[in-house]
Protein backbone atom coordinates (compact mmCIF):
# COMPACT_ATOMS: atom_id res chain seq x y z
CA UNK A 1 0.00 0.00 0.00
CA UNK A 2 1.22 3.34 -0.98
CA UNK A 3 0.50 6.75 0.29
CA UNK A 4 -0.72 8.60 -2.53
CA UNK A 5 -1.33 12.79 -2.96
CA UNK A 6 -3.99 13.44 -5.60
CA UNK A 7 -3.56 17.38 -6.42
CA UNK A 8 -6.80 17.98 -9.13
CA UNK A 9 -9.37 20.70 -9.19
CA UNK A 10 -11.78 18.95 -10.44
CA UNK A 11 -14.34 16.96 -8.24
CA UNK A 12 -15.48 14.63 -10.57
CA UNK A 13 -12.02 13.90 -11.36
CA UNK A 14 -10.88 13.87 -7.80
CA UNK A 15 -13.43 11.37 -7.01
CA UNK A 16 -12.87 8.92 -10.12
CA UNK A 17 -9.36 8.56 -9.60
CA UNK A 18 -9.31 8.67 -5.68
CA UNK A 19 -12.31 5.54 -5.51
CA UNK A 20 -9.63 4.15 -8.68
CA UNK A 21 -6.94 4.01 -6.21
CA UNK A 22 -8.23 3.31 -3.17
CA UNK A 23 -9.75 0.20 -4.54
CA UNK A 24 -6.10 -0.95 -5.44
CA UNK A 25 -5.46 -0.60 -1.60
CA UNK A 26 -3.43 2.90 -1.42
CA UNK A 27 -4.21 5.32 0.85
CA UNK A 28 -5.01 8.89 -0.36
CA UNK A 29 -4.73 12.40 0.20
CA UNK A 30 -6.46 15.01 -1.60
CA UNK A 31 -5.77 18.58 -2.16
CA UNK A 32 -7.98 20.92 -4.13
CA UNK A 33 -5.50 22.96 -5.67
CA UNK A 34 -1.51 23.53 -5.84
CA UNK A 35 -1.18 25.59 -2.73
CA UNK A 36 -2.76 23.24 -0.78
CA UNK A 37 -0.48 20.20 -2.30
CA UNK A 38 2.42 22.02 -1.16
CA UNK A 39 0.55 22.95 2.32
CA UNK A 40 0.77 18.63 2.37
CA UNK A 41 3.50 17.70 1.13
CA UNK A 42 5.87 19.58 3.32
CA UNK A 43 4.07 18.20 6.37
CA UNK A 44 3.96 14.70 4.90
CA UNK A 45 6.10 12.10 3.27
CA UNK A 46 4.34 10.24 0.02
CA UNK A 47 5.38 7.75 -2.31
CA UNK A 48 3.66 9.35 -5.10
CA UNK A 49 2.34 13.00 -6.10
CA UNK A 50 0.17 13.11 -8.90
CA UNK A 51 -0.44 17.08 -9.87
CA UNK A 52 -3.04 17.98 -12.38
CA UNK A 53 -1.37 20.57 -14.65
CA UNK A 54 -3.87 23.45 -14.96
CA UNK A 55 -5.03 24.02 -10.89
CA UNK A 56 -5.73 27.36 -9.23
CA UNK A 57 -3.46 29.12 -7.52
CA UNK A 58 0.08 27.15 -8.25
CA UNK A 59 -0.13 24.83 -11.46
CA UNK A 60 1.32 21.28 -11.41
CA UNK A 61 4.35 22.71 -12.95
CA UNK A 62 5.14 25.08 -10.18
CA UNK A 63 4.46 22.63 -7.63
CA UNK A 64 6.89 19.99 -8.97
CA UNK A 65 9.28 22.71 -9.08
CA UNK A 66 9.04 23.85 -5.55
CA UNK A 67 8.86 19.88 -4.89
CA UNK A 68 12.28 19.30 -6.60
CA UNK A 69 14.00 22.26 -4.19
CA UNK A 70 12.75 20.22 -0.92
CA UNK A 71 15.85 18.21 -0.58
CA UNK A 72 13.91 15.23 1.47
CA UNK A 73 10.51 15.65 -0.72
CA UNK A 74 12.71 15.82 -4.61
CA UNK A 75 12.69 11.36 -4.54
CA UNK A 76 9.21 11.05 -4.65
CA UNK A 77 7.73 9.96 -7.91
CA UNK A 78 5.70 12.59 -9.66
CA UNK A 79 3.17 12.11 -12.23
CA UNK A 80 1.36 14.93 -14.32
CA UNK A 81 -2.32 14.76 -15.24
CA UNK A 82 -3.22 17.11 -18.38
CA UNK A 83 -5.09 18.22 -21.01
CA UNK A 84 -2.25 19.88 -22.40
CA UNK A 85 -0.61 16.86 -24.36
CA UNK A 86 1.87 18.54 -26.96
CA UNK A 87 4.94 16.90 -27.38
CA UNK A 88 6.47 20.33 -26.06
CA UNK A 89 4.26 20.44 -22.32
CA UNK A 90 5.32 16.45 -21.86
CA UNK A 91 9.18 17.57 -22.19
CA UNK A 92 8.61 20.76 -20.03
CA UNK A 93 7.64 18.11 -16.99
CA UNK A 94 10.18 15.85 -17.19
CA UNK A 95 12.60 18.43 -17.44
CA UNK A 96 11.33 19.74 -14.53
CA UNK A 97 11.54 16.52 -13.30
CA UNK A 98 8.08 14.60 -13.82
CA UNK A 99 8.47 10.45 -14.01
CA UNK A 100 5.52 10.45 -15.85
CA UNK A 101 2.91 11.92 -17.56
CA UNK A 102 -0.88 11.07 -18.43
CA UNK A 103 -2.51 13.28 -21.02
CA UNK A 104 -6.48 13.62 -20.26
CA UNK A 105 -8.43 12.05 -20.82
CA UNK A 106 -7.35 8.36 -19.59
CA UNK A 107 -8.68 5.45 -18.40
CA UNK A 108 -9.03 3.85 -14.69
CA UNK A 109 -6.97 1.00 -15.80
CA UNK A 110 -3.54 2.85 -17.76
CA UNK A 111 -3.64 5.16 -14.37
CA UNK A 112 -3.68 1.84 -12.30
CA UNK A 113 -1.43 0.59 -14.63
CA UNK A 114 1.09 3.66 -14.64
CA UNK A 115 1.03 3.93 -10.79
CA UNK A 116 1.52 0.27 -9.96
CA UNK A 117 5.10 0.77 -12.65
CA UNK A 118 6.24 3.71 -10.68
CA UNK A 119 5.69 2.40 -7.65
CA UNK A 120 6.97 -1.09 -8.13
Amino acid sequence: MAHILLAEDEPVLRMLIGDTLEDEGHQLDIACDGEEALQRIEQYHYDLIILDYMMPKLTGYEVLLHIKQIPERGSCKIMILSAKSQHAEQEKMRAAGADAFIPKPFSPMELVRVVEDMLS
